[in-house]
């Protein structure tokens, strides 16, 4: 078995209603199975009203979405991935009861889906959407996580 990446991380709870069900130790094991690279993360809880200023300044985008990663190191080069990977408590809560998903299982695959994105992965194209997709659900499995991209029955 390879050695996993070294992995420095940083877990905020800005919005403290989530922290008691998902603990740090959970939180850095989804990050870390993400890495393919040394990398220093801050991974921070935010309420709507964060999500949406941080969306707005950031994206010129007026809404809370469920994460947004802030990647300083994006170059193939560099020897640690750099990150703030934000996720919105109100938008992930809404998300996963509307999949009909556990709050753990959707907050695994945002995580992951961030720590791609801090590592140069990105979905602005059909090509780019599949491949990034097929990692996600490739780690998301050896996390024990349903593939998040599977057709549901019923809908």
């Amino acid at each position: 078995m390879a050695a996993k990446p070294k992995l420095t991380l940083s877990v905020q709870f800005a919005d403290p209603r989530l922290k008691d069900e998902l603990p740090r130790a959970d939180i850095r094991r989804w990050a870390q199975a993400a890495l393919f690279a040394p990398a220093e993360l801050a991974i921070r809880f935010v309420d709507a009203d964060e999500g949406r200023t941080l969306n707005r300044e950031y994206r010129g985008k007026d809404y809370a979405t469920n994460v947004l990663t802030f990647a300083y190191t994006e170059d193939e080069d560099a020897e640690t991935t750099q990150a703030d990977i934000i996720l919105c408590t109100d938008v992930l809560q809404r998300e996963a009861a509307e999949q009909e998903i556990t709050v753990r299982s959707h907050a695994a695959h945002l995580i992951v889906h961030g720590v791609l994105h801090a590592q140069g992965y990105d979905h602005e194209d059909d090509e780019e959407a599949a491949e990034m997709e097929g990692l996600e659900t490739e780690i998301l499995a050896g996390l024990g996580i349903a593939d998040p991209y599977r057709e549901r029955s019923g809908n």
